[in-house]
C-alpha cells in the first residue's frame, strides 16, 4: 500500500503528539544498517524524502555499533504495529490507546500507514522485551517486560525499521 507524505505525517503527529518522542527517518547507506541507525540517533542525517518527524530533544547515549546491535531484537510486523501503538505514551502499553477519541481500528490504520512507507520487505527491531507466543513476537497483555536502554533518560523504548533505502527510529522517552 503506497502512502503519501500528508497521510504519513498526520499519522505520526496524531499518535505521538502527547508522547516524548523521537520519530525520524534517514537514508540507508551501509550494508551494516546499525551505522545508519546511529547516524539517525545522532540527528546527523535528514529525512531522504523531506517528510517531517517529531523530535522532543531527548538524547541517545553515544554507543558503538556492536552495543546497539546487541540490544535490538527482530520482531514481526504485527508486533511492530502493536509497538507503534504502545509508544504513544509512557509505560509501553496498549492501555495508552484509551486516551484517543478514535477507535482501536482507526489507530491501527494509522500505525499501518506509518509502516507502509517502508514497504513489505522491511525488518523491525526493538529494544523492548515482552516475550510473545513465539520467536520475534511481543505480548502486550503481559505485565512482564523489560527494555535495553539506549538513551540518557530513565526509560526509553522504541522501534527501528530497516528498509532497502531507509532506516527509521520511533522512540519514546520518560525521565522521572
Amino acid at each position: 500500500m503506497p502512502v503519501d507524505r500528508a497521510a504519513w505525517e498526520a499519522a505520526v503527529r496524531h499518535l505521538y503528539e502527547d508522547a516524548y518522542p523521537y520519530d525520524a527517518t534517514g537514508p540507508r547507506r551501509h550494508e551494516d544498517w546499525v551505522l545508519d541507525v546511529l547516524a539517525l540517533m545522532s540527528r546527523s542525517v535528514p529525512d531522504p524524502r523531506g517528510w517531517a518527524g517529531l523530535d522532543d530533544g531527548a538524547a541517545f547515549a553515544a554507543h558503538p555499533p556492536e552495543y546497539v546491535a546487541e540490544r535490538l531484537k527482530e520482531i514481526d510486523r504485527e508486533s511492530a504495529e502493536n509497538l507503534l501503538l504502545a509508544l504513544t505514551d509512557d509505560g509501553c502499553t496498549l492501555s495508552s490507546l484509551e486516551r484517543f477519541e478514535e477507535s482501536e481500528e482507526e489507530l491501527r490504520a494509522m500505525a499501518r500507514t506509518i509502516l507502509a512507507r517502508y514497504g513489505d520487505g522491511a525488518a523491525y527491531l526493538t529494544n523492548v522485551t515482552r516475550p510473545g507466543r513465539g520467536p520475534g513476537t511481543l505480548d502486550f497483555t503481559t505485565r512482564d517486560w523489560a527494555y535495553s536502554p539506549l538513551s540518557v533518560c530513565s526509560e526509553d523504548y522504541g522501534l527501528v525499521i530497516v528498509a532497502d533505502t531507509e532506516v527509521a527510529v520511533f522512540w519514546n522517552f520518560s525521565d522521572y
